[in-house]
């Protein structure tokens, strides 16, 4: 069925600060002289729609359809609208949002000057087969008419305002009278293609009630117990006219409730005094529920205003905490109660930023930040199933590209956000490369390929005087800084990433047998890595520039050292952690890798403990400081607190999986099913286990202290239990003086249960 090209709006006016404008109800009503015996619908909102039939609801989840930019991609869903039919009398009904469309509230990056900005507006059709054999074919036009909604403002990074005196009952019912409606007008649809959404929706993972509910200034404090994303469904029986106001927020500290970090503050009201806020005006006649549906927060506590002392209960606010549907596709536990929570803080972290897309907050941003996807490609491909979600925004980064080559920070974008380096800007590589690596899909790096290969000559044209490359943002979030002014010269990470990510260019280019493809991006890394090792590593003491944590390890790990030079390089890297007292002390490019790093050299414990350590800074210290969910900084206790629910710092869970458990799938890039089993018995573990899903099986690894932990290593003994499905195969390899009790340092990969030695 073609995607019909009529789109229709309430009107040509649209919303802004101080000038709202209600979400329209849009409908039609329709005969069928016959019972219907199919019937497919095709629909799309832009900004987002809620679709009806006779009165129930069809929209597959809040916020559809897919948010992108309307003039690269305009996404449809399609339903299934033949339970909801009958013979005779029907009434199809829509209600748009603002969404991308109109998204005022996104000034900060200029969504409120795109050239698309406009009303919302809808475009559908539906086709039905009949038991008669009649086909009936609805399509928007300027037949179906329009009334204002009781959602008074709505707006994506704002919040909604219901009045629910306004309510038409039934609005959507073939019976409901259309007195005071009127026609839609025909609107300019913007420039995009249409695609079919393939990504996965948005779900309600869990459904939760206050821990605590505190009498605060003028109402009440909810708390929820955990900074997550979603809506909370309100259910209040109130008098006529009672307005009930909800602010959101993340950070509650000495008896104060804190938005400042939700915002920018250099802005003044009326954005200050909308972020992450919602109100809802009663009817009076009876119990009433709302929730919204065009918006949605991230927090941990709920300030509600508006109410009495005995509308305070535990069932007046439920937290539904929502993000991308997803399966588990991994996980780790162990004997640390630290590490543990990280990895559900991990997780946590990673679906409250999954709505349609990997993005940086799900407050006051919610953007797809594309550097923070690519730091966290990995993991989240480790513990879930986000493939279709990832291979659905690498079209619009894909669209997004420049005619120069060059990607934007943020995708979707109106054209705010280039610029911002190559750390960014190397997502083109890394989702097609993870997802060739993990999940064994070449289809999505062919796709890609014409994207990453126009953006290597970009890549080649940005290099400076020496060869080198320089822009953009360097060692994002640093240590004790919130950006900017990082010890790592900014000649150092981008090179490193460049050098990083043409390595991957390589691959998925000879993998697909573009040979000239490869020969440009093995050329160019060649010159640059000859320029990095001439410009920024002293080779008498074989420091980088910047003699800090994040040069170093970047350059061990993206290999711009030699293989002769690595021991003494290494050297140099454990020098630095131990003269910062064995804290981490990088930003969010060098995190990414200094752990690997460490447990690659025989120093898994050196890195568990400066993950788990109590003490700031550390990943553990945000869990003393009250974190629920990964922060986005690691900034001292006496700093104004930034985000606290991030995602770029997560490849800790990758990390407990690989190095401490010790699944490692696919290292030599061969096979996706190949997985080596090469555990790091940490000393102050106990037990370690984690879970795996490769695409033809399952693995999961527990290795156990069968002596418990002592000072002496010697005598120590482990039980390693290996549990796969499927056909998947490798080998087990033990960390250095360790050995099986049979004699072998290696075994082909099959279940069973091993008994290891130390023999150090």
């Amino acid at each position: 069925m073609d995607f019909p090209q009529q789109f229709i709006s309430a009107s040509q006016e649209y919303a802004d600060y101080g000038h709202p404008v209600p979400a329209p109800y849009i409908r039609k009503k329709f005969t069928l002289l016959a019972e219907p015996q199919s019937a497919e619908l095709l629909i799309t909102g832009l900004g987002f729609y809620r679709v009806f039939l006779n009165g129930t609801e069809l929209t597959k989840s809040i916020l559809a359809p897919y948010i992108s930019n309307p003039d690269d991609i305009i996404y449809y869903d399609r339903y299934d609208a033949l339970p909801y039919l009958a013979k005779g009398e029907n009434c199809i009904g829509v209600i748009l949002g603002n969404g991308m469309q109109n998204a005022y509230g996104g000034f900060v990056w200029d969504f409120d000057k795109a050239r698309w900005r406009s009303a919302p507006m809808t475009a559908l059709r539906m086709d039905m087969e009949l038991a008669d054999g009649g086909r009936v074919s609805i399509e928007s036009d300027t037949s179906f008419l329009t009334h204002p909604s009781p959602l008074l403002e709505e707006e994506l990074r704002s919040g909604e305002c219901y009045d629910a005196r306004l309510r038409i009952d039934d609005w959507c019912s073939p019976s409901s009278p259309e007195d005071g409606w009127k026609p839609v007008v025909k609107a300019t649809p913007p420039r995009g293609s249409m695609r079919l959404c393939k990504a996965s929706p948005i779900r309600i993972y869990e459904k939760r009630r206050a821990v605590s509910i505190l009498p605060y200034e003028e109402g009440y404090l909810y708390d929820f117990g955990i900074d997550a994303a979603g809506v909370c469904e309100l259910k209040i029986s109130g008098r006529r006219g009672q307005k009930v106001q909800i602010s959101y927020a993340e950070w509650y500290h000495d008896g104060v409730l804190e938005k400042k970090n939700l915002m920018f503050p250099e802005y003044p009201s009326p954005y200050t005094a909308n972020v992450q806020n919602s109100c809802y005006i009663c009817r009076g006649d009876k119990e009433e529920s709302y929730m919204p549906f065009f918006t949605y927060y991230g927090f941990r506590y709920a300030y509600v205003t508006g109410i009495e002392k005995e509308q305070a209960v535990p069932e007046l606010l439920v937290f539904h905490v929502c993000g991308g549907d997803f399966r588990e596709n991994g996980n780790f536990t162990c004997s640390d109660g630290i590490a543990n929570e990280l990895q559900i803080m991990t997780r946590r972290a990673s679906i409250s930023n999954f709505f349609w897309f990997p993005t940086d907050c799900p407050h006051r941003e919610k953007n797809g930040w594309t550097g923070d996807a690519a730091l966290s490609a990995e993991h989240l491909l480790m513990n879930l199933t986000v493939e279709d979600s990832l291979r659905e925004w690498l079209h619009s980064i894909e669209e997004a590209q420049s005619p120069a080559g060059e990607f934007p920070g943020i995708v979707p974008t109106g054209g705010w956000g280039f610029g911002t380096g190559p750390a960014w800007d190397q997502i083109i590589a890394e989702i097609p490369f993870c997802l060739l690596k993990l999940r064994g899909d070449l289809d999505t790096a062919k796709e890609a390929a014409p994207f990453l290969f126009r953006y290597l000559f970009f890549l080649s044209g940005i290099r400076n005087e020496r060869g080198l490359v320089d822009t953009g943002l360097g060692d994002w979030c640093e240590t004790g800084k919130s950006g900017g002014g990082q010890k790592a010269p900014i000649e150092v990470t981008d090179t490193a990433v460049c050098v990083h990510l043409l390595e991957e260019a390589k691959i998925l280019f000879r993998r697909l047998h573009r040979e000239p493809e490869y020969r440009y991006a093995a050329a160019l890394r060649h010159e640059l890595k000859k320029a990095f090792r001439k410009y920024l590593i002293d080779f008498n003491t074989m420091t980088v520039a910047g003699s800090c944590q994040t040069s170093q390890a970047m350059a061990i790990h993206y290999g711009l050292f030699q293989k002769a030079e690595r021991p003494l390089a290494f050297s140099r890297l454990l020098e630095m952690i131990h003269q910062n007292g064995d804290h981490m002390n990088a930003g969010a490019l060098g995190l990414r890798i200094l752990f690997h790093v460490l447990s690659d050299y025989g120093q898994a414990d050196l890195a568990f403990h400066m993950i788990t350590r109590k003490d700031y800074p550390s990943y553990g210290n945000w869990i003393a400081r009250g974190a629920t969910s990964l922060w986005e900084d690691f900034l001292p206790p006496e700093a104004e607190v930034h985000s606290q629910n991030h995602h770029f710092f997560g490849d800790i869970s990758s990390w407990f999986i690989q190095a401490v458990a010790g699944i490692r799938p696919n290292p030599y890039l061969e096979d996706a099913d190949y997985i080596v089993v090469a555990p790091h018995f940490i000393q102050t573990l106990t037990y370690a286990e984690a879970f795996y899903k490769a695409p033809s099986g399952s693995i999961t690894v527990r290795w156990e202290r069968t002596d418990g932990i002592t000072d002496n290593a010697l005598g120590k003994m482990i039980t390693l239990t290996i549990q796969t499905t499927g056909s998947l195969t490798g080998s087990i390899c033990l960390p250095g003086g360790w050995e099986f009790t049979d004699g072998f340092c290696e075994k082909q990969l099959h279940p069973g249960i091993y008994t290891c030695k130390c023999n150090a």
